[in-house]
């Protein structure tokens, strides 16, 4: 059970995100004021509707991040709120009022789970050892440069097309956060792209089958979220094992054993015996 803060104005709080109703995580109310800062705990994990008041949401924001509190911050938003949200704001996901139970518990896991210090630990070290020149984004075997605009894994150049390396950039760039076909959207194609969310699967398949078999799986399926780019650690553990030979290849054994020299053996050893008589 996590402690769960939702910063709100709204007459009736159960219906800024219904979702979190169905959950069994103990939830405060807070009014959507500076005032309310003081009264925030610190292990929580806050919630801010900024569905009807997009202006007060970012002034919130602002002054916790100001406050030196580190407290993670998932925004809640309707359709339209997507088009003007960017880092800046400094929360740590964001979710749709209309999020099923789902979806909210799983991006809350993952805010969970990236607050703590040995994750947090762990990324850093990832990003110490996998410093390369500016420009370029390294995940073990995969190096985007965002200068050349050109893609490699494990040497191997991919040819993408644009909007695949743009996608492809994207996520290699956040590894391990989870986004919703609605965020990529918004993010690779812009807010003024009026296409369906159906284009980014499209471009995902065609990224993966790029990749190849060996590299596909760098692109993860969050059943009813969305996606995400799993770093490749997992690869690394099991290249360079040699193979056992396989029982059919001529060339790893030796020469079939001779059947017909046991029986010219008999043959001579009764020559002998032969001749005695």
């Amino acid at each position: 059970m996590t402690d769960l803060t939702l910063m709100t104005f709204a007459k009736d709080p159960a219906t800024v995100l219904p979702a979190l109703a169905l959950l069994s995580h103990r939830v405060r109310v807070l009014p959507l004021d500076a005032a309310s800062l003081v009264k925030m705990p610190e292990d929580t994990v806050l919630f801010i509707d900024a569905s009807d008041d997009l202006a007060n949401a970012k002034t919130i924001c602002s002054l916790l991040r100001a406050s030196g509190l580190t407290t993670p911050i998932i925004l809640i938003l309707s359709e339209g709120g997507f088009t003007v949200v960017n880092a800046q704001w400094g929360v740590a996901d964001v979710v749709v009022q209309t999020a099923s139970p789902a979806e909210v518990e799983a991006r809350l896991r993952l805010v969970c789970q990236r607050d703590t210090p040995q994750v947090q630990a762990d990324q850093h070290q990832r990003i110490t050892e996998d410093q390369v020149p500016t420009g370029r984004v390294r995940c073990g075997d995969l190096v985007v440069d965002t200068e050349s605009y050109t893609a490699r894994v494990h040497g191997r150049p991919i040819d993408l097309a644009y909007k695949e390396f743009e996608l492809l950039k994207y996520l290699v760039q956040h590894p391990g956060r989870v986004f919703t076909r609605a965020q990529l959207l918004q993010e690779v194609w812009g807010y003024d792209y009026y296409g369906g969310t159906r284009t980014v699967d499209v471009h995902i398949r065609r990224l993966r089958a790029k990749l190849g078999g060996e590299y596909e799986h760098l692109i993860g399926t969050v059943r009813n979220v969305g996606y995400r780019f799993d770093p490749p650690e997992s690869a690394k553990a099991g290249r360079g094992r040699v193979q056992p030979p396989s029982q059919g290849d001529p060339q790893t054994q030796g020469p079939a054993p001779s059947t017909a020299s046991p029986r010219k053996g008999k043959a001579e050893e009764k020559k002998p015996n032969d001749s005695d008589q």
